[in-house]
């Protein structure tokens, strides 16, 4: 089973697509494509997976997440150079368990 939370995705992220890997900017609890090779916010850290496609273009954006479930890892989406392997640990120490060939939530 998934559970899902209601996130506040911060302006200026863009349009960012169902599967997104997000973390949590700590002075503001926003949420934001993670990257590694980001900014040293919290953003660097993946906390929840997107569950529909938002445009954080010009504003922020209320919606929902995953906090834990199992998902297909090909089918997530990360910032920068970042891939599934590259957030495995912290995902699965969340709850979040990635495999391959599970049907997409």
């Amino acid at each position: 089973d998934v559970i899902p939370v209601e996130v506040e995705i911060a302006s200026g992220e863009g349009v960012l697509g169902r599967g997104s890997v997000l973390g949590k900017i700590t002075a503001s609890g926003l949420y934001a494509l993670v990257n590694s090779a980001g900014s040293d916010d919290g953003r660097r850290t993946a906390a929840a997976i997107l569950a529909e496609d938002v445009d954080a273009t010009d504003e922020n954006v209320v919606t929902t997440a995953y906090i834990a479930g199992e998902f297909n890892k090909n089918a997530l989406i990360f910032g920068g150079t970042d891939d599934a392997d590259d957030h495995l640990t912290t995902l699965q120490g969340k709850g979040i368990i990635l495999r391959t060939g599970v049907e997409v939530n």
